[in-house]
């Protein structure tokens, strides 16, 4: 029994130096080398905000009087426009519908044979170069509607996700208030910020 498990031992000694030496002589396959190719580094340009609308609010002699907000460039006759037009006892002759807009302005169409005591157009806000970029840490619900396609709910919206979960840590949480997709954060992303 014992000179049979030397044997086996044997056996199995030689097949596996046999083994080794057959691999070792046998001709490999040479290796190609994997060559990566990374693309050139292009510089993606960055979104241009798109300009807030104008808030105006147009009165008088008009069909609907209110609050509208109009693109930026409008003129007065896009007010008066946006206001369902003038009634049959505009005075159209008294106001300068080529007028350029401002927002915050007030557009005051008078009556026919009004007095012109009160001035057709109130002082707005000039819009400056760089528009400021508002804090969704430090926002207020007017603010806040101030931003494209924001109305009063989401405002709302957005101050009390704030409130229930804390301060925003970064843009993209705006995606978790209820009613925000990403084609509305794409559009006010660059109006917002959140402060350090």
């Amino acid at each position: 029994m014992k000179q049979r498990r030397s044997l086996l031992f044997l056996c199995s000694v030689v097949s596996l130096i046999a083994g080794g030496v057959i691999g070792f002589f046998t001709p490999h396959p040479q290796r190609t080398p994997i060559t990566v190719i990374t693309p050139d580094p292009t510089t993606t340009p960055l979104p241009t905000p798109t300009p807030l609308p104008l808030r105006v609010y147009v009165c008088g002699a008009v069909r609907e009087p209110g609050v509208y907000r109009l693109p930026p460039g409008s003129l007065v006759e896009d007010a008066v426009r946006a206001a369902g037009g003038p009634t049959e006892e505009a005075d159209l002759v008294h106001i300068n519908l080529a007028r350029e807009l401002l927002d915050q302005q007030q557009v005051y169409v008078p009556y026919l044979g009004e007095e012109n005591s009160y001035p057709t157009l109130s002082d707005g806000v000039a819009p400056t170069a760089t528009p400021q970029r508002i804090d969704l840490n430090t926002a207020t619900a007017a603010e806040l509607e101030a931003l494209p396609h924001i109305g009063p709910t989401l405002a709302r919206d957005i101050v009390a996700y704030r409130e229930t979960y804390g301060p925003f840590r970064s843009v993209e949480d705006l995606l978790n208030v209820p009613g925000i997709g990403p084609s509305t954060l794409k559009e006010i992303r660059p109006w917002v910020e959140v402060g350090k």
